[in-house]
């Protein structure tokens, strides 16, 4: 008797271990009972998208209370911001509103003009230089250090990094070291948009410890080894045929994750492909997962419809993914897709939550959120990263979103093309 109720707790605690790493990874910020950690992040025109969502997801993750801010001065189209590679967002407030606010950290994105258009920013200015003189943490990625740090003198006697583009111009007062990462006293540096988790995670080091650093890094899936080649696990190779420049259509959701969104919108923008970011809501704004980051899709999916794309690929996230499922429009788009042999793809959520419910992975070898592995027929491969099998195209996690995005433009470009991106954008 006692034995069989031993493996009936056995079989229980394996039944709801999926739904305990969901909780922790799809649930709200995992804070503290006390005020949540401040955390401002400045964007303009031109910032770089990857680096803002990777900041922001992962400060939330940990409970901090971000605010996006636009040093942009205010003009007809409100807080909307022209990030880079066609990105559109809408940021929470203006720095210019925020002067007299007190944060725990200020953390800068990359990006040119990005970099720039936050040096020229005097009240952004202000408040950073305060920041350092108080001693609070500050920060800067990719091309801030050098352009927009360095310049303020906020580096001065410091070892700092940045993208590799930029070392040169980094003030001699500057300590330049060749890491992906580097904190020196208040002052933390990295390198570029595929070092922006890594990046995070050491904030969320600095503002709340080591382990609670690890707790939010384990659901996102990191890469074990940071800076290495990315691997893709193929089957049934096949070439994926483009008539011209890949026409690539990117849906996005109320509750799609945004990292996973932006590192497909911005890397196969950056690789020369024409993506589309169509909207399954009512409107052409919709409120991302985590941060409830505000992303302005090109146009409605019932425009999409009309036209014909070379890989329709979907981010993950709930409810993101959910809302999908339940979008007959996109499912039929997605059907004929497969009809027409034609590449198709998700990442996290949205192979086992879209793909694998109406029958899309049918014969099929593919990977998910390892949450949800069990829900996919075929649980072969899930152990990889990213797999291709013939024309579909899956991945595991915000973690792997660089490789997923790399690994289409392997696919659309060749290996050359996507090793000349993946060095672009610091992942290897």
């Amino acid at each position: 008797m006692m034995a069989a109720a031993g493996s009936f707790l056995a079989r229980r605690r394996a039944a709801s271990w999926p739904r305990f790493l969901l909780s922790r990874a799809f649930g709200g910020g995992g804070g503290s009972e006390l005020a949540p950690k401040r955390v401002l992040v400045p964007v303009a025109a031109g910032t770089e998208p990857i680096e803002v969502a990777a900041t922001a997801d992962v400060l939330n993750r940990a409970g901090a209370r971000v605010t996006v801010a636009t040093v942009d001065h205010a003009g007809d189209d409100g807080l909307l911001v022209e990030a880079a590679y066609g990105v559109k967002l809408v940021a929470d407030g203006r720095v210019a509103d925020l002067e007299g606010e007190t944060f725990d950290l200020i953390a800068l994105p990359g990006g040119m003009p990005g970099s720039v258009n936050l040096r020229d920013c005097k009240v952004l200015e202000k408040m950073v230089k305060r920041q350092a003189e108080q001693g609070g943490l500050y920060a800067a990625i990719c091309a801030a250090p050098a352009v927009t740090l360095a310049h303020w003198s906020l580096l001065k006697g410091l070892k700092a990094t940045c993208h590799p583009s930029f070392m040169e111009k980094f003030t001699s007062e500057v300590i330049p070291v060749n890491s992906r990462v580097v904190v020196d006293r208040n002052a933390v540096t990295s390198q570029g948009p595929a070092t922006a988790i890594e990046y995070a995670l050491a904030l969320v080091e600095q503002l709340y410890g080591k382990e609670k650093s690890e707790e939010v890094a384990g659901p996102l899936y990191v890469h074990a080894q940071p800076g290495a080649d990315y691997v893709i696990e193929e089957f049934n190779s096949v070439e994926w045929k483009c008539s011209g420049i890949p026409q690539v259509l990117v849906p996005v959701a109320n509750g799609s994750e945004e990292m996973e969104a932006l590192n497909l919108i911005d890397v196969l923008r950056r690789a020369g492909a024409n993506v589309t970011v169509a909207s399954v809501e009512d409107k052409l704004q919709i409120v991302t997962r985590r941060h409830n980051f505000s992303l302005i899709a090109d146009i409605m999916l019932e425009e999409a419809v009309k036209r014909d794309f070379d890989l329709i690929v979907m981010p993950g996230g709930l409810p993101g993914a959910q809302k999908f499922s339940s979008t007959k429009v996109l499912i039929d788009l997605l059907k004929k897709q497969t009809e027409s042999n034609k590449p198709y793809g998700a990442i996290c959520a949205s192979p086992a939550y879209v793909l694998e419910p109406h029958g899309l992975l049918k014969g099929k070898k593919a990977t998910s959120f390892p949450p949800m592995a069990h829900l996919l027929t075929d649980q072969s491969a899930c152990a990889s990263r990213v797999v291709v099998d013939g024309n579909l195209i899956t991945s595991k996690a915000p973690g792997s979103a660089t490789e997923f995005a790399l690994a289409i433009v392997q696919k659309l470009f060749g290996r050359e093309k996507a090793v000349s991106i993946a060095k672009e954008l610091v992942f290897m």
